[in-house]
């Protein structure tokens, strides 16, 4: 049986980090990427290393998207030089940061930054990543919640965020022929570093998305990641073109 290889963007810390190890504890070999936090990225393989799995981590500036091709390049290279494969099985698509800003304080910047972190990036890095992935792979991208529900300060963030929903769709129609699968999970608010970690540090805002969900907490990273790897898994193979939200159940 061929060994299946995951590559989780954004894999250093946080969901990234849960849905990575989630992986690996499901037999999956995984490679991941990191923006500036190598040390962080570093301990993560030593942890899948550490439950039998082999992994790889690769810096990856998703902002950037003229790096797009040298990035697929040096992962062609690793593929080969520790799997001896050039191909991957699974692409997450869950690198990204945030912005706090009100609709009418937003810039220029804070927008052209919010297109091309969460938008632009995972557009142009699946595409450049086609020709790597499996046929029969599947893709998951990242939204959230807030493309549902409406919170003041996330407008730009929210947008691109619905723009991801309708670019999965697009991109589960046209990769079907592939028999490739792609699905957009939506968290709801998670105890991270996101956003300058507002929801895990302030307690005001903690206990207010804590009141407003079913469950009555806040989310933490282990709920989203393990659901990520098991929506990957060959019992979900019939998954396509859908929204999920791993929210606890918050404002409905």
């Amino acid at each position: 049986m061929t060994q299946k290889i995951g590559l989780v963007t954004g894999g250093s810390r946080g969901l990234g980090k849960s849905t990575a190890l989630a992986l690996a504890a499901q037999g999956i070999d995984v490679v991941i990427t990191y923006l500036s936090q190598q040390a962080a990225a570093e301990q993560v393989v030593a942890e899948i290393q550490a439950l039998g799995r082999k992994a790889v981590a690769l810096p990856l500036d998703v902002a950037q998207a003229s790096t797009f091709p040298a990035f697929v390049q040096v992962l062609r290279e690793q593929l080969s030089q520790h799997w001896q494969t050039e191909h991957l099985d699974y692409l997450v698509n869950n690198a990204g940061t945030g912005i706090h800003a009100a609709f009418t304080d937003t810039t220029e910047a804070q927008f052209d930054q919010m297109v091309n972190i969460h938008l632009k990036s995972v557009f142009f890095l699946s595409q450049q990543l086609l020709p790597v992935l499996n046929n029969g792979g599947r893709i998951i991208n990242l939204s959230s919640g807030l493309a549902r529900f409406a919170l003041p300060g996330y407008s730009a963030y929210a947008a691109m965020k619905g723009g991801i929903e309708v670019l999965t769709r697009f991109m589960a129609k046209e990769l079907g022929a592939r028999n490739i699968t792609v699905n957009t999970v939506a968290p709801g608010a998670i105890e991270t570093d996101f956003g300058g970690g507002l929801v895990r540090d302030n307690q005001d805002v903690n206990r207010y998305v804590a009141s407003q969900t079913a469950l009555g907490r806040v989310g933490v990273p282990d709920d989203i990641g393990p659901m990520i790897a098991a929506l990957l898994s060959d019992s979900n193979r019939w998954v396509n073109a859908q929204r999920i939200e791993v929210s606890g159940g918050m404002l409905i």
